[in-house]
């Protein structure tokens, strides 16, 4: 910032300078790279000319992104014996504008022996995940515990949906018997839930 730029209120993009170290603290929204203090997010600058600190309050809402620990919903890609492709539409009860790609292994499925990926989610299925690493920029997810796995499904030989059975999961069409790791949520509109809730 130059010297007559120096005011509460100015709007700045991320990596605006806004001052040196030897001059203001760097406050929220900045970061100080090689003694110069830039903006972080995209806001509207704050200094405290007292206290001698620089800050930005951002105007723009921060993107939802999977942390770990997060409750993703996703709807599997691409199955494979060993691992599926999850793409993340969902993180808790917000949907997102875009999506993340997440990576479900046999090994983050249960807490017991699983031989097979396809007994536990098939392609085109919508499963509820736990974010467990974001390691490298990719989100690893895990099945394992007992409130999450698959919450809707289609059948694999005709595309109707399954619907719990005596046999696991039942198609009323083809009478079809799948295998899934199924949520307590299976079955569950969780869209219209969403929805009801709102009103």
């Amino acid at each position: 910032m130059k010297e007559n730029e120096r005011k509460s209120g100015l709007f700045v993009v991320p990596g605006d300078q806004l001052g040196v170290i030897e001059e203001f603290t760097s406050g929220s929204g900045t970061y100080v790279e090689d003694g110069t203090i830039h903006s972080q997010v995209t806001g509207c600058t704050l200094l405290d000319m007292l206290n001698r600190q620089v800050s930005v309050y951002p105007i723009v809402p921060k993107a939802t992104v999977p942390q770990v620990g997060n409750i993703v919903t996703g709807i599997a890609l691409d199955v494979r014996s060993k691992n599926a492709v999850v793409r993340i539409f969902q993180v808790g009860d917000k949907k997102l504008s875009g999506f993340f790609t997440g990576m479900l292994h046999i090994s983050g499925v249960s807490h017991g022996f699983v031989d097979n990926m396809y007994n536990v989610v098939k392609t085109g299925d919508i499963i509820k995940a736990k974010v467990i690493s974001t390691k490298n920029r990719s989100f690893f997810l895990s099945t394992a515990e007992n409130d999450l796995g698959v919450v809707h499904a289609l059948c694999s030989i005709c595309g109707n949906e399954l619907k719990p059975g005596n046999r696991g999961l039942e198609c009323s069409n083809c009478g079809n018997s799948e295998r899934r790791k199924r949520s307590p949520d299976f079955g569950k509109d969780i869209t219209r839930e969403e929805k009801q809730d709102e009103s």
